[in-house]
């Protein structure tokens, strides 16, 4: 293999990016548009619900309780209704997500020692905000009502039960529970799919296309020097994105990186490795760019933003698809941005996630070497 004629094959993708214009668009613009509208435009926190009161009571005591819902940073009070009416109408025009309504007789029964409850109604056309919402609800009451308890029994001279048992939380690699930390991390695998399947798919169909294959086949470039001179320039452009990327999170996001930046890009390089393979790879059999760009969105982006626990927890998925994520390189990719960014985990306890990541990138590697050859048909 001469490194020259790889050069030259390098040299001449290169100004195949250059004269593309949507290719360099997707190369320069596409992993800060990916990064800022993940990082802003997805977010799974679940603060400041839009809540309505309904007071049938007018009582000290219940203005106290709704008073604690108004403090949480969970709720935010955007109305107070007066009737059955105006509370069907805030869900339905989705003005509020949830909706406290306390009995007529609240005040009262509190007053007897008798139990009493709150009405809760939540808009759950979103399950998941309204079993959160349901959750902070729960807790706000329940706070309430033990201060309640308490003042009860002292107030009739009752002895104060002693104190119960609670649960002092503390939360590990992501103090603030804030949900870029976890999301911005897994951008890198987007970005990653996109860069390198995508663009490398329409290498070699390219080339069919424009007629300019015939060219490539009489020269002396051996196969192998035509596939590492094309993708060498995608490998290059790659890691510098994947630089890019990570500057934007850990300067502009502020998401902690803990771990090795050897360990960040030597992994990011093995995931390139795949991407790029089997890019070229589908490349070589579609012969088509349109017919390559599909295959490769549908084959890399697709299941790095779906089944690779990017946004969604794999243990929460169906068992038939956690056995098909085990085939996906995404996963294993994402996992380690994870474990690099927020734990700090060391490149010794990554051998879980590493090992397979490299196993894919040999097999794609000779998967797409012994797929392309200099010949017609």
């Amino acid at each position: 293999m001469s490194m020259t004629r790889m050069l030259v094959m390098a040299r001449k993708e290169v100004v195949q990016i250059l004269r593309d214009p949507l290719s360099l668009m997707i190369v320069i613009i596409m992993p800060a548009i990916l990064v800022v509208l993940f990082g802003y435009g997805v977010n799974l926190d679940q603060k400041h619900i839009p809540l309505v009161a309904w007071d049938q009571d007018g009582s000290q005591q219940s203005q106290d309780l709704l008073w604690r819902f108004a403090a949480s940073e969970y709720f935010t009070v955007v109305g107070v209704a007066t009737s059955e009416r105006e509370v069907a109408r805030a869900l339905d025009e989705g003005r509020a997500r949830m909706v406290v309504v306390v009995p007529w007789n609240f005040s009262r029964q509190l007053r007897q020692g008798g139990p009493v409850a709150v009405q809760a109604l939540a808009d759950a056309t979103d399950d998941n905000t309204a079993n959160i919402a349901f959750g902070y609800t729960q807790g706000v009451v329940q706070g309430y009502s033990s201060e309640v308890q308490i003042n009860w029994m002292r107030s009739r001279g009752s002895p104060v039960p002693p104190a119960s048992v609670t649960t002092e939380t503390r939360t590990w690699y992501n103090e603030d529970l804030e949900s870029s930390a976890f999301i911005i991390p897994g951008i890198l695998a987007l970005v990653m799919s996109v860069i390198g399947a995508f663009l490398t798919s329409l290498t070699i169909a390219r080339e069919w296309e424009r007629g300019t294959m015939e060219q490539l086949i009489s020269t002396p470039v051996s196969a192998m020097e035509i596939m590492l001179g094309k993708l060498l320039p995608y490998f290059v452009l790659g890691m510098v994105d994947t630089a890019i990327t990570a500057a934007i999170a850990i300067y502009w996001f502020r998401v902690p990186f803990r771990g090795s930046f050897v360990t960040l890009f030597a992994s990011s390089a093995m995931f390139l490795i795949v991407v790029l393979s089997l890019g070229f790879f589908i490349s070589v059999l579609a012969k088509s760019q349109f017919a390559a760009s599909q295959i490769a969105l549908l084959v890399t982006f697709l299941p790095a933003f779906l089944l690779s626990g990017f946004l969604f927890a794999i243990e929460q998925m169906p068992p038939a698809l956690q056995w098909i994520t085990r085939v996906l390189p995404a996963r294993y990719y994402v996992s380690v941005l994870k474990k690099i960014f927020l734990k700090g985990t060391p490149a010794a306890l990554l051998y879980a996630d590493l090992l397979p990541l490299a196993a894919f990138s040999v097999v794609l590697a000779i998967l797409a070497t012994r797929a392309f050859h200099k010949r017609l048909g």
